[in-house]
């Protein structure tokens, strides 16, 4: 029977923790330093206010800066609940006082791990899907980047060369990336000429140089004013351009990278087989999980967590006032919503069930949302029975969406 609750407010340099009894009253109140030698000194002090009994730990962040408490934790055999910062934040609302410290949160924590019977178990990922986590962590943070510079790069078109910035999808055509390294005011690609243009585009290795050169002479021929400050500007499109086509190449090295870490976990297998993962989503998953499923219990609670099971907000006399959950996981509803979408090109049966809920006079999100919540219960009885996915198999029939 557990007799403490040891709560932790999580930080970069330092953590708070503070221990509790099953009456509430603290026993400790501590703040240490993010080392590995305070960690452990931390841990035998609470042990031994524990006298052998089992302690609950529960903290606020679930990586980052918590990653070496939750290593060291887990190496000695102790519990972990998460409880969200959000979930905190709205907790200490009904605790005395209104100034917020760390020691009051680390309290708060505390007592909602004491009080609470419904926390999510925290675990530390396995060695691969943590890999997968930091990789596709900083894929987001590429892939973020990359889009930031597409936009700026077409507004700084629009200040100068209008006609250029529509002629062209930037965030698909590398070949017109590369044009804008050199060729990118009216006036200079006028002179140079369509076919110089295609000349050069095709011995940078361009595809479509033949279209690319047609097109932006056409661009070119339509406009002969010269915009104010089109040396500056023009000179920020070529610098974005090639932060664009940099970042293209680092974002192909982490999808290989990626493709080939995922491989090494045992559920890669059972994933890829389900229509809609690819290696990239599949990773997702994986470091969104921490690459075991177990601890989320049953599918339903699951559901819960991924954002796919629907909230009551009954009231009086009304019923079934069904809304999608606050406080669920984006990363893991992300990975299910872009599956489905990817799903209803190449999969027969989930076409055909996104097609009936459309019938029924739900909105396209609602038959994806649907049809997402139908999939994480396919998947999950694969992922539970080692099976791959396959269109004739019996699966269990997913809650009403």
């Amino acid at each position: 029977m557990v007799h403490l609750w040891a709560g932790v407010d999580a930080g970069k340099a330092h953590h708070h923790c503070v221990v509790i009894d099953a009456e509430g009253s603290r026993l400790l109140s501590r703040r240490i330093p993010n080392d590995e030698p305070a960690l452990l000194q931390l841990l035998a002090t609470v042990l031994e206010l524990s006298a052998g009994d089992p302690v609950v730990w529960a903290t606020d962040l679930n990586h980052g800066g918590s990653a070496l408490l939750i290593a060291l934790l887990v190496g000695h055999g102790q519990d972990i609940l998460y409880i969200p910062g959000r979930t905190v934040h709205h907790a200490s609302k009904l605790y005395r006082g209104d100034g917020k410290t760390d020691a009051k949160d680390a309290a708060v924590i505390a007592d909602q791990a004491r009080i609470n019977r419904d926390l999510q178990p925290l675990r530390a990922g396995d060695e691969t899907s943590t890999g997968l986590r930091i990789l596709t962590a900083r894929r987001a943070d590429k892939s973020a980047d990359r889009v930031r510079a597409i936009n700026r790069l077409q507004a700084q078109l629009l200040e100068y060369f209008p006609a250029l910035e529509r002629a062209f999808d930037y965030s698909r055509s590398k070949a017109a990336l590369t044009l804008l390294t050199k060729h990118r005011t009216p006036d200079g690609i006028r002179r140079t000429g369509q076919t110089r243009i295609h000349a050069w585009l095709k011995k940078q290795g361009a595809r479509s140089s033949a279209a690319i050169a047609a097109a932006s002479v056409e661009a070119a021929k339509s406009q002969h004013t010269i915009v104010p400050a089109q040396q500056i500007g023009e000179r920020i499109v070529a610098a974005l351009a090639r932060e664009i086509l940099t970042l293209n190449d680092e974002l192909a090295e982490l999808d290989a990278l990626i493709s080939e870490k995922v491989t090494e976990h045992q559920h890669t297998e059972v994933l890829l087989s389900m229509p809609g993962f690819g290696p990239v989503l599949a990773a997702e998953f994986l470091g969104a999980t921490g690459g075991d499923i177990t601890v989320f219990q049953s599918a339903d609670r699951f559901a819960g967590v991924v954002g796919l099971a629907p909230a009551p907000r009954d009231s009086g006399r009304i019923s079934g006032n069904h809304h999608r959950p606050r406080r669920y996981d984006r990363r893991l509803l992300r990975v299910f919503y872009l599956s489905g979408l990817s799903a209803l090109k190449s999969c027969p049966a989930s076409r055909n069930y996104y097609d009936r809920k459309r019938l029924e006079g739900k909105s396209h999100i609602q038959a994806m949302l649907s049809l997402a919540r139908r999939r994480l219960n396919v998947l999950w009885a694969m992922l539970r029975d080692g099976t791959t996915y396959s269109p004739s198999s019996s699966m269990p029939a997913p809650m009403a969406a």
